[in-house]
């Protein structure tokens, strides 16, 4: 099973896309594929109970179809950090509650695996834990979304810094373009590609509505499934 936790240099940068765009380009290779997102903040009241969208679409990219509580175990309403909706939603979380729901649902062993986060990577799950500690309890590599936009550089560098200092592996990472008006946009991702010290493994065109299909198509999927020496 290749697994890996998905994380970006903010929210709303493209994460749940990229996502999908990795495991739709697994799908085009024949593996089984999940897209899990353990929590998710901003969802919304339906007659079948909190839904969010983006765990919805990873439903939907899966191979496996799970129910929906097993692909998002922990959802909740205001689209706050997880600590601050789920302290409006009366409840506690803690790390080993995600832990324990992912593993759970990893259990079903598909053969490639995205663990979606929430925000960037230094999110808080509680006033004392992050949820930058899920996928080292999980001990899965990471894979860094890049939202290309006036900034990125900084945000970019900081959070794989982040990463490595904690102790994981970076995988790889993807520049999404959410910014066409970018000045020096290719410049700015040749300059990540010099200093992130992991391989890109795609870099995703500006789209109004994202064809995930289209998307699929640019990336490489290769390094993620060769295991590391």
């Amino acid at each position: 099973m290749a697994a890996f936790f998905l994380t970006g240099t903010d929210t709303s940068i493209g994460k749940t896309t990229v996502a999908c765009a990795l495991l739709q380009a697994a799908n085009q290779q024949g593996l089984t594929t999940l897209g899990i997102k353990p929590i998710a903040s901003g969802c919304e009241q339906t007659p079948d109970g909190l839904r969010n969208s983006d765990a919805l679409l990873l439903q939907q990219y899966s191979s496996l179809k799970l129910p929906y509580q097993e692909v998002n175990p922990i959802a909740l309403l205001e689209p706050l950090s997880p600590h601050l909706a789920a302290k409006q939603a009366g409840r506690r979380l803690t790390m080993n509650q995600l832990v324990g729901y992912t593993r759970a649902t990893l259990t079903h062993r598909p053969q490639f695996v995205i663990i979606e986060g929430a925000g960037g990577w230094r999110v808080p799950i509680s006033d004392r834990e992050m949820l930058s500690s899920l996928p080292k309890e999980l001990k899965v590599p990471v894979i860094l979304v890049v939202g290309m936009r006036l900034g990125c550089l900084n945000h970019a560098l900081l959070t794989a810094e982040a990463i490595i200092r904690d102790g994981l592996r970076l995988a790889g990472w993807v520049a999404n373009t959410i910014d066409p008006t970018m000045a020096a946009l290719e410049e700015n991702i040749q300059t990540l590609k010099q200093i992130i010290p992991a391989p890109c493994l795609g870099v995703l065109p500006y789209q109004t509505t994202p064809n995930i299909e289209a998307l699929a198509e640019c990336m490489s999927l290769e390094v993620l499934l060769t295991k590391p020496a």
